[in-house]
Formats: structure tokens, sequence, C-alpha cells
């Protein structure tokens, strides 16, 4: 097949790297655009990031020559792609003004970025959990006055290790409520133990915005399209807690949940085990065969171990129990730069393509 032209702005950046690593492999999409800001612009992809390459695989050939435009020529981005990856690090009003510029030049934009994940008739997407909410693009669409150009968004990287395992038992069971408490991984600041070494043998409470972010999100990813937006669901109730830990990738999450009608543990083991979202059942590249895996054994899954799982898009779950406050608890892991940034983001624009939803030019 033709393959989709694809840009990446915010190309220099820990998620801008790994959304080159996963374009330049991947059997539908071609780089054909790394863009940051104007600093940036003009290099080489290899002279710009060489020495600040975060990942633990290499920096693929066919983006070292790449010359880096500036992000904000939003012409010169355009002019060469049927779409682009967002990955930017900007103020969010700018991200907000950015974002909505590339679309309205009718480049659609799938972003990695939060500034959008509020906007009424922006979907915030995980594949495998809400594809429907694709269907408030055409407003999106009509409120911009384009004819290919929208934005579409991943959700947050922490709610990627809980909500996935949440979402099927919330389909037939019903959650009254939920707390979850995140131990985050320090690739998500965008750090190393080398740029970060304070990071060893440590653990901060605090994470700035993640517990809102955390408790709000998984509600319009709950959420329903109605009168041309998406409105967030209102239960259950989220509490949550996270800390950023010294773990170089992967989120993992404590999550202690009681339902409207409590199921049986087999009764959620066989949810788990059988079930397929959309992106499993077209067979997309990026979509691991079992999106939910369970294990047995007392003490996974674990974060050296599980966050590799089919490409580190595969939600591992352990150790579910029955609680003495809540119905049960349980503990999960996902990748925080493969499920819960690029990789998720690469799914939702294969989803996008497959949909009918992004065409090339």
């Amino acid at each position: 097949m033709e393959k989709y032209k694809v840009g990446v702005i915010g190309a220099t950046g820990m998620v801008g790297q790994r959304f080159v690593t996963l374009i330049s492999a991947h059997p539908w999409f071609e780089l054909s655009v790394v863009a940051a800001s104007a600093r940036s612009a003009g290099k080489t992809y290899e002279e710009a990031v060489g020495k600040r390459w975060a990942l633990d695989v290499p920096m693929p050939d066919c983006a070292r020559p790449l010359v880096i435009r500036d992000a904000s020529d939003v012409a010169s981005v355009t002019a060469d792609v049927d779409f682009v990856f967002s990955a930017v690090d900007m103020k969010k009003e700018e991200i907000l003004a950015l974002e909505e510029e590339y679309a309205r030049a009718e480049c659609p934009v799938v972003s990695n970025n939060s500034a959008n994940r509020w906007t009424p008739d922006v979907p915030m997407v995980i594949p495998e959990i809400n594809p429907h909410h694709l269907e408030v693009i055409p407003y999106q669409k009509k409120r911009l006055g384009t004819t290919r150009g929208f934005i579409a968004v991943k959700s947050n990287c922490s709610i990627q290790s809980y909500v996935p395992a949440l979402s099927p038992l919330r389909e037939e069971f019903g959650l009254s409520r939920v707390l979850a408490c995140t131990y985050q991984a320090i690739s998500g600041a965008g750090k190393t133990f080398d740029t970060w070494p304070e990071m060893r043998d440590n653990v901060i409470p605090y994470i700035g915005g993640e517990e809102e972010k955390s408790e709000q999100e998984p509600m319009k990813v709950w959420g329903v399209l109605s009168d041309g937006v998406i409105k967030s669901a209102e239960r259950p109730l989220i509490t949550a807690q996270c800390f950023r830990v010294a773990a170089s990738n992967g989120h993992m999450a404590a999550v202690f949940v009681s339902f409207d009608k409590k199921p049986s543990r087999e009764e959620i083991l066989q949810r788990w085990a059988s079930y397929r979202g959309r992106p499993q059942e077209l067979g997309l590249p990026s979509a691991p065969r079992q999106f939910l895996r369970y294990f047995d054994e007392p003490d996974r899954p674990q974060t050296r171990l599980d966050r590799m799982n089919e490409g580190g898009m595969q939600i591992s779950i352990g150790r579910l129990r029955e609680d003495t406050q809540y119905d049960y608890k349980f503990a999960c892991l996902s990748h925080n730069t493969l499920r819960g940034a690029a990789g998720g983001a690469v799914e939702l624009a294969e989803l996008l393509c497959a949909e009918g939803y992004i065409g090339k030019k």
C-alpha cells in the first residue's frame, strides 16, 4: 500500500523521539517531516538531537538526515504530509492555538498533549475503550470550517494503566467507587536517570496536576456523544494519588473498586480474558493481540518484566482479591511512553485511517 506521509511536531523531545522510532518502522506511515522550535530549525535531526537522544533504542537512520522545520511554519509542514503527530512542549494556550492552526490548515492532528483534552468536540480516545467518540469529529469540523482538518487526542499516560482494566467491568457490572494510586516512571516527566540523578533511590509523592487528570479524564473517556460534544460520565466517584518512582519506564497502579453489582472473581477474570476492542477487530498494526493480560503469580506484573509485553502496548494486571473497604483490589501496569504516549497515539492514528477519518491528500 502507498504509505501515509506523516509529520511530527515537537520531534526533538522524548515523546517526539518515540514517535520518530515508531513511524520509522511502521507499515502504513512514512516519516516525511520533523519539526520543532525555531532554535532547532535548519539543523539535521541528528545534529539537533544526537547528544540528547533519550531512548534505549538507536536513532533511526531514516531520521538522521531530515532537516528540522520550524513547527510554527504551518504552511511548510502541512505541504508535505497527510497528517501530523503533536508532541510540542509549549504553554497550554500556545498548544491550543498551534494545533487548531494545523487543523484549520486542513491537516489532521493526532496529539499527545493535554491542551485539547477538554475541548468538548475533541475526542480523547483509548482505541480499545471508546472508539465511538470519533463520531464527534464531523461536529468539530463544522465548528472549524474544515473538510479534512481536525484534532484528536490520547488521554493522560497514567490512566491507561487502570482505565483499560476497569472499562470492561464498568460495561457489565457498573462502577460506584474507585481509588487509584499510581507509581509513575521518570520518563513520564521527559527525564532519564542521567538528566534527573536525584531520582535514583527516590520516591516523590507529588506530580503537578496528575491527580486531577487521573480523577477527571476517565470520566470523559467514559462519556457520551450528545449535541455535538462529548459529555463526561457522572459515575463512578474516583480519587487518586500519584507518586514519581525510580523506574525508567512503566506506570503502575494500585486500584480499589466497588461495583453496582458485585461480580465474582471468576467473572472479572473471564471479562478481562475475553475483552477485545476495535483495534483487535481491525487488526491494526500497533494493536496487541491480547489487550488485557492477567498474571496469576502473586508478584506480577513487574515493571522490568512486563512493561514491554506485546511491544509495550499490552495492559498487565495481577493480584486481584477482595478488599475490606472496597469490593476488590488489583495491580496493573502499562508502558507510559508506548501505550501511554506515542504508541497509543500511533494506534489512534491507525484507527482514524482505518475508519476513514484520515485519508491521503
